[in-house]
């Protein structure tokens, strides 16, 4: 975590977002990092959902009219009960949000968009018996959410979250996973019964090395602990997929030829994706 070194940077009030307060910084390597702000108190969001996270713009006024603020959506990582609000993100040298927002500190403030939205949430899936959350990279972040839901755990006999990375050092939150989420305070119980943690590898070595499409295909996703059977099945499994384009789509057509469809919040199905972060 990060230490607080200096005054508060504040930010002038906009209208149209709220303003934020940075709880704690985490940064996991040179190009990833977490940081939470605070949870106004009218704020809900159903787990898996995003919001709208940035900074005022920079520049010179035109026409009297201050240059619009940088907002790019983020997943709420936090479980909907918690009291601060997490989230996950990479680190672009030269980005126009993330080269400012890595250096924040606790005490700065940020905007943060009034309603949240998403796909994937659990009311976007219809009934079954094991739920898989398949992420690369910052994608994990979603399933964070809901996997320290309750509801996941009544719903499914199985949750299960799949990480993909390039290094292993990429794998944020990998002690707490790895300990099925023991900490918990909602989930503990359930979770060490239900929940399944399954870190991949590409560049490096590691006890679970290929991409996610590698591990459905030769079986290895559906391995001990995981009851049931060696492929999906669209009567009892369900999916949600949040990370890479090419990750999403070469899942999504795996997940259709296995006869499974795409669910939204209007008509739920048994996969989903979060179609604001699809190319």
């Amino acid at each position: 975590m990060s230490i607080d070194t200096g005054a508060p940077v504040l930010i002038p009030e906009n209208a149209a977002f709220q303003t934020v307060a940075v709880k704690w910084v985490r940064h996991w390597n040179e190009h990833l990092f977490s940081f939470a702000v605070e949870r106004p108190a009218s704020f809900r969001f159903r787990s898996g959902e995003f919001v709208m996270i940035g900074l005022p713009g920079e520049g010179e006024a035109v026409a009297g009219k201050p240059p619009k603020p940088v907002m790019r959506a983020y997943s709420i990582a936090s479980p909907s009960w918690a009291e601060e609000l997490e989230f996950l993100s990479i680190k672009v040298p030269d980005g126009p949000l993330t080269g400012r927002l890595q250096a924040v500190k606790p005490g700065d403030q940020l905007y943060m968009g009034k309603k949240p939205t998403g796909t994937l949430v659990l009311d976007a899936l219809l009934g079954g018996k094991r739920l898989f959350l398949l992420s690369t990279g910052t994608g994990l972040a979603p399933f964070l959410s809901v996997a320290r839901d309750p509801e996941a755990y009544e719903r499914f006999e199985q949750v299960v979250i799949v990480h993909g990375v390039r290094r292993v050092d990429d794998l944020a939150w990998h002690d707490m996973l790895s300990e099925r989420l023991a900490d918990d305070p909602l989930v503990s119980d359930q979770a060490a019964e239900q929940f399944h943690y399954l870190p991949c590898v590409t560049r490096e070595e590691f006890h679970t090395m290929g991409r996610i499409t590698t591990l459905i295909e030769d079986g290895r996703l559906f391995g001990a602990p995981l009851v049931g059977d060696t492929r999906f099945d669209p009567e009892t499994d369900r999916v949600m997929l949040c990370g890479s384009t090419a990750m999403i789509r070469e899942t999504a057509g795996i997940l259709e030829a296995a006869g499974l469809t795409e669910g939204s919040n209007a008509n739920p199905g048994q996969f989903v994706i979060e179609r604001a972060f699809v190319d």
